[in-house]
């Protein structure tokens, strides 16, 4: 028997086209962004940095944990990493460059990165592209900065010199630059055998350089100036920050090594309980029982259609640009409180669609969107979070190799990594770690996971919807590492049948996230 193609499903293929024509081009332009780990691999370095002042007293405690945690040659190891960084940055500025360039000539798409050349050029679009391009090129310019005071460090004198040239014969594009060459030349003189420099490059120092960089440039300009107290100060400021450092560093390092082991342990045990008790053991799924789901598809295509990628792609934004809010221009706390309220506003369409589209099949069975305080979730969040770690990090690690650092990033993480001001990071911590996981929990759980039951076993429908739930965050490298979780967070719920349990989960791994952000991000 044929279904009927009513009103209604005209127009839920209508929106679901239109839904979908961003949704594929923001998943395409992903493949011309950063991701973060860039970033926090710099963050990392310049931490390690920091910390080698320590390592150079050699009479502590805490210079010999510095030499364990750095080894022996830190410099290069940061030469090494910033060398990499900048490949690959260039890489990525030559295809936002040939991104642009397609989208402003409108040639036809020669590759998959060029489907945006198929659509008439969209001036915020191309703006957006051209934005992303300064910032890169503004983050290659900086981190040549940083290599040359590795250089100098190294006593790679002449190597030092032709990075701080290079940088000061560029012809300037963005008035960006244009501080970032200043500081290049105040370098090359503190250097010289008669150094010229003024009171006022100290605030050009400082403004454009962090951490460690910013130090080993002021201690240079201290001794040409012959400023004994300043100097005296910022060694003593230099001790402090590298205290701080060395325990950000053991934060970094020995708490993920203890979770990720306690991960590995709990996953040969669940192996091994596999291997002795076949089909009673938590890993075997094919003998759970389905949910008994009233509806069918056309449900399942309506809240998802609607109440997630039509409110996210077209509604939100275009409420936002109705009451012409530029989330580029606002302050940091700005642009966090913009996320926030816009993530509320998803969370209250998308369960308002949820709840119009279930409510003709009230009252649910018991087992449908269950809360239940009373039972044993904290266990299997916290175990579900401890089996996740080692999985996802050794598929990210096997998914870097392939997209060599593009596909894109969620741009909190970028902010995140930037935050410092207290009000922000309780505001990117209630989005990330309490809204985010109760929303996206009963959307891709609660809701889409126990309807594909109806017509898949319940590992199929955990493999299908953790990749729609991974393909819905739009960072088209990081689909694989999302899917992974998102299948350990279908496995607790499915296994618990209570969404504490994968809220749990959920948030615990955004936590551990955003306080690694947090603390790299303090870095210098």
């Amino acid at each position: 028997m044929k279904s009927k193609i009513t009103i209604k499903r005209l127009l839920l293929i209508l929106i679901t086209v239109i839904s979908l024509i961003p949704f594929c081009l923001s998943l395409v332009n992903s493949l011309t962004e950063a991701q973060v780990q860039n970033n926090l691999q710099l963050s990392q370095t310049n931490l390690m940095l920091e910390a080698t002042t320590l390592q150079s007293e050699g009479n502590s405690n805490q210079a010999s944990l510095a030499l364990l945690l750095l080894g022996k040659d830190p410099y290069q190891v940061a030469t090494e990493q910033y060398q990499e960084a900048i490949a690959e940055i260039d890489k990525n500025q030559q295809k936002i460059q040939a991104s642009l360039s397609a989208l402003q000539e409108g040639n036809g798409a020669k590759n998959a990165q060029d489907i945006v050349s198929m659509v008439e050029p969209n001036p915020a679009q191309v703006k957006v592209m051209q934005a992303s391009l300064q910032t890169v090129t503004l983050n290659r310019q900086k981190a040549a900065l940083n290599l040359g005071l590795l250089a100098k460090q190294q006593g790679k004198d002449s190597l030092a010199r032709q990075q701080w040239q290079d940088i000061i014969a560029l012809e300037v594009t963005n008035s960006q630059l244009l501080p970032i060459q200043k500081t290049a030349e105040i370098l090359l003189q503190l250097w010289k055998q008669s150094p010229q420099v003024s009171p006022d490059d100290q605030a050009i120092l400082e403004k454009n350089l962090s951490g460690w960089f910013r130090d080993r440039a002021l201690t240079q300009f201290y001794q040409v100036r012959q400023e004994r107290s300043q100097l005296q100060q910022l060694q003593q400021e230099e001790q402090e920050r590298a205290k701080q450092a060395l325990l950000k560093l053991i934060l970094l390092s020995v708490l993920p090594v203890l979770g990720g082991s306690l991960g590995i342990g709990l996953l040969l045990v669940l192996l091994l309980q596999w291997f002795l008790k076949k089909d009673q053991a938590i890993l075997a799924l094919k003998n759970l029982s389905p949910w008994q789901t009233p509806w069918d598809w056309e449900i399942i295509w309506q809240v998802l259609g609607i109440g997630f990628f039509f409110l996210g792609q077209i509604g939100l934004p275009l409420i936002l640009s109705l009451i012409h809010l530029d989330a580029s221009s606002l302050s940091l706390r700005g642009k966090a409180i913009y996320v926030l309220f816009s993530y509320l506003a998803m969370t209250l369409g998308g369960l308002s669609v949820l709840y119009f589209s279930l409510k003709p099949f009230f009252p649910l069975a018991a087992d449908w969107f269950s809360f239940r305080w009373q039972s044993q979730w904290w266990w299997w969040g916290l175990g579900g979070y401890l089996a996740a770690l080692p999985l996802v990090v050794l598929v990210s690690l096997i998914n870097q190799q392939f997209w060599q650092g593009q596909g894109g990033s969620n741009p909190l993480l970028f902010l995140a990594l930037e935050a410092q001001d207290k009000v922000v990071l309780i505001i990117f911590f209630f989005t990330a770690s309490i809204a985010a996981p109760f929303f996206e929990e009963i959307i891709f759980r609660g809701f889409l996971l126990p309807s594909l039951t109806r017509y898949l076993p319940v590992s199929g429908a955990i493999i299908l919807s953790s990749f729609v739930f991974a393909i819905a965050h739009l960072n088209l490298s990081e689909v694989l590492p999302l899917a992974i979780l998102g299948m350990v967070l279908g496995t607790v719920y499915a296994r618990s049948r209570n969404l504490l349990a994968s809220m749990l989960l959920h948030s615990l791994w955004n936590s551990g996230t955003l306080i690694s952000l947090f603390i790299l991000g303090s870095a210098g």
